[in-house]
Parts: C-alpha cells; structure tokens; sequence
C-alpha cells in the first residue's frame, strides 16, 4: 500500500480577486506542492459564491478546490503560504482517502446486495413462468 494521501484544500480568495490572480495563486501552490514530493491531481475554480457568512466585510469571495497526493508534509507549508497570503480570506485542508474508502466499501455493499437481491427476483420469476408453462400443458 502507499504512502500517498488524498488531501483536499479550499480556499476563498477576495470577490475582487481577478482569473490571473487566482491563477497565479494556484501555480504558486501547486510548485510548493510538488517542490515538497506531492502532486495535485485537479484544481477547480468555483468562481464567485455567497459567503455563509461575513467574513473582512465581504460578503461573497472566490472559491477554489485542489485535490492534492501527498504523504502530508506537504500541508505545512502550503497552510503558511496561504496564511501569509493577502488576496486568500479563509483556506481549510481535509484528508479525504479514508473517507473515500469507507464510501467505497459501503457502495460494494449496496450493489452486492442489490445484485443478490437481483437474482432473487429472476429466480421468482423463472419459477412463476415454469409453473405457468405446466398449468398451460394440463
């Protein structure tokens, strides 16, 4: 198994904040990333969203999702950048890989006994039909 984690960063930068800037943003941490021995594996720019609630008198900000690999050593250093960053209002980091796995073995589950469930209902229905084929033959 490998020691690569699933991390997913967001940050909200100021509503002001233009694409070049954002992308900028995202270049500069995507090189902290990889300088560190991990790799960003999607960025995706939400754009402009209502803030839940005001954050530095803005009431909206720019939203940014990076889905990241790495061992975690990573997160240090990209969280002091970010910090230290004046056009980023709010960042938050999650480790999601456990997360993901527990989803993906309850999913099995569901479609294991959907599928088992499945068959049940064939099998009714293969014996309804011999039984009607016999009724019809007497």
């Amino acid at each position: 198994m490998s020691n690569k984690r699933v991390y997913e960063v967001m940050y909200i930068a100021f509503p002001e904040t233009d694409d070049e800037e954002i992308l900028k943003i995202n270049e500069t941490l995507t090189k902290e990333i990889e300088k560190q021995g991990g790799s960003v594996v999607k960025i995706e720019d939400w754009g402009k969203r209502k803030l839940a609630y005001e954050i530095k008198h803005k009431q909206e900000g720019r939203y940014v999702l990076i889905e990241m690999e790495g061992s975690g050593k990573e997160i240090a250093e990209l969280e002091r950048r970010m910090r230290v960053n004046d056009k980023i209002m709010r960042f938050i980091t999650v480790r999601v890989d456990e997360d993901r796995k527990a989803a993906e073995k309850i999913r099995a589950k569901r479609q294991k006994r959907k599928a088992r469930i499945g068959t049940v209902k064939v099998a009714e229905v293969a014996q309804v039909t011999t039984e009607e084929q016999q009724s019809q033959e007497k």
